[in-house]
């Protein structure tokens, strides 16, 4: 029954409410398409068994008429998200053996909303990463091909590769993903699939492995602005154990989804058309302004001057944060442990055996940018540029009422193409770093493929907790642009 992996999340709840098929039907079917396309490497860890349990658990409460919002959906968990019992690894060889005693708040409110987990899911190690090529277990693959060299292998995007090219791949429903500077969107705008980081507090970072701690922000990707929705609705809430968790109940986002947006005022930043973008990149988001304004959105130029600090800034802030945070693997308590003569040569051993190259360089750097004479040089001048990429923000959003801008420079690429330059990978991330500084929901919506056959995506930026609009707004391009592409068509 492989077709039923066809369906949309919200299309397989209505189908378990109405008893088409049985969510173990579902699950099963979801298994076998794992299986088939196992060559992606999309999972770290498979849990089928746990899955056809909580899959018959799911039958058992349909058929009482006790089904809750995900009852029965079958969905993935990026290796991230602590799972209790379930191995969770962050793709690191620090943590291969890591089985959690605890499960993530999120995952959590997932589980009590009746999902099915299908395993874990790959990424970049740590989530430090734009192309998954820096997972201990073996990179995650795309299962979009160019036309002209149909054999080569190319990045799903990172950290959240492996979430988006199970989700892009139909191997589930939707899975949960993390953006620290753009690992949700613009692992979406490359696999087709649509990728939402909610406002930083819409969702707990509660046993969720640390990257960065002022920008790590949970959502999910989804095949639709309507799964988007109705993963985002669950994720989201209050937590009172997390410190800067929103103290506020979670909207209904799929119940107030709409495509309506006549009247809204939608702004275009100046500083966002660079040199060398793809021009397909261009003409799409030329595309989606026409589309916005036809449906009665008015549409006006803004200005965020501090735009081209913003990836310097993120690139002192993160690997700042991610060595404080990564300071905890040290082979004392959890996690890998390599004896040495003494304790500072067991320290030494572990942390250069446990960790992978890229994470290396960034707490290198990050340790560089916080030491003596350099704190205020690095780390106190590239908090100040965060600020003032904040009051950009808030002075368009007096303006306008969201912000259109293209999700990446151009469209995914292999593997072999940036992999030896760390400069360009990080340029991956120069239209998505702002809303992680800036803490806003922001968005990425497929809108087109360009000539090569590889998707395309627009984002959306909207004001702080409004994650209604952001999605209204892509809900308007998702219908305006009409993409029904598939990687198997």
């Amino acid at each position: 029954m492989t077709e039923l992996t066809e369906l949309t999340a919200v299309q397989q709840r209505k189908g378990l409410d109405e008893k088409k098929f049985s969510a173990v039907e579902l699950c099963d079917a979801h298994l076998q398409r794992m299986e088939k396309f196992r060559s992606l490497n999309a999972y770290i860890t498979e849990t089928p068994e746990l899955a056809r349990e909580r899959a018959a658990n799911a039958d058992r409460e349909l058929a009482k008429g006790n089904g809750k919002a995900l009852t029965g959906i079958p969905i993935g968990i990026k290796d991230l998200f602590c799972t209790e019992g379930v191995r969770t690894t962050a793709a690191s060889k620090m943590l291969q053996n890591f089985i959690p005693p605890y499960e993530s708040f999120i995952t959590q409110k997932l589980f009590d909303a009746g999902a099915v987990s299908l395993g874990k899911l790959n990424l970049d190690e740590f989530a430090m990463g734009s192309t998954n090529g820096t997972s201990f277990f073996g990179r995650a693959v795309s299962p979009w091909r160019k036309k002209s060299n149909p054999a080569q292998e190319l990045t799903p995007g990172g950290s959240s590769g492996g979430s988006a090219a199970a989700v892009s791949a139909r191997l589930c429903a939707f899975a949960t993903g993390t953006d620290t500077g753009g690992s949700i969107r613009q692992p979406a705008a490359f696999t087709g699939t649509f990728g939402i980081k909610p406002t930083y507090g819409r969702c707990s970072r509660r046993g969720v492995v640390a990257f960065a701690s002022s920008l790590d922000q949970a959502g999910p990707i989804a095949r639709t602005v309507r799964d988007g929705a109705l993963a985002l609705s669950v994720m989201s809430g209050y937590d009172a154990g997390d410190s800067t968790s929103y103290p506020a109940p979670a909207p209904d986002f799929l119940k107030n989804l709409t495509e309506n947006v006549k009247g809204l005022r939608i702004g275009i930043p100046k500083e966002y058309r660079l040199d060398g973008m793809e021009q397909e990149i261009v003409k799409a988001w030329e595309d989606g302004v026409e589309i916005l304004r036809s449906a009665g959105a008015s549409v006006t130029e803004i200005s965020l001057p501090h735009t081209e600090y913003a990836l310097p800034a993120y690139y002192i802030i993160a690997p700042a944060e991610a060595s404080s945070n990564l300071a905890r693997y040290d082979g004392v308590k959890y996690g890998l442990r390599v004896e040495g003569a003494d304790i500072h040569e067991m320290y030494e051993n572990t942390r250069g055996e446990g960790f992978g190259d890229e994470v290396k360089r960034r707490i290198f750097i990050g340790t560089f940018v916080l030491s003596s004479g350099y704190y205020d040089a690095y780390y106190t001048k590239a908090q100040k540029v965060k600020t003032l990429i904040n009051q950009d923000f808030k002075q368009a959003f007096e303006k306008v009422d969201a912000i259109l801008t293209p999700s990446t420079p151009g469209a995914s690429f292999g593997f072999d193409e940036k992999d030896n330059d760390p400069i360009k990978m990080y340029l991956n991330d120069v239209f998505t770093v702002t809303a992680n500084l800036a803490g806003l929901p922001s968005a990425s919506v497929p809108v087109r493929l360009n000539a090569e056959g590889l998707p395309l995506g627009l984002q959306v930026i909207g004001k702080p907790f409004d994650e209604q609009t952001t999605l209204n707004v892509c809900a308007a391009l998702e219908s305006g642009f009409a993409f029904r592409a598939s990687p198997f068509a």
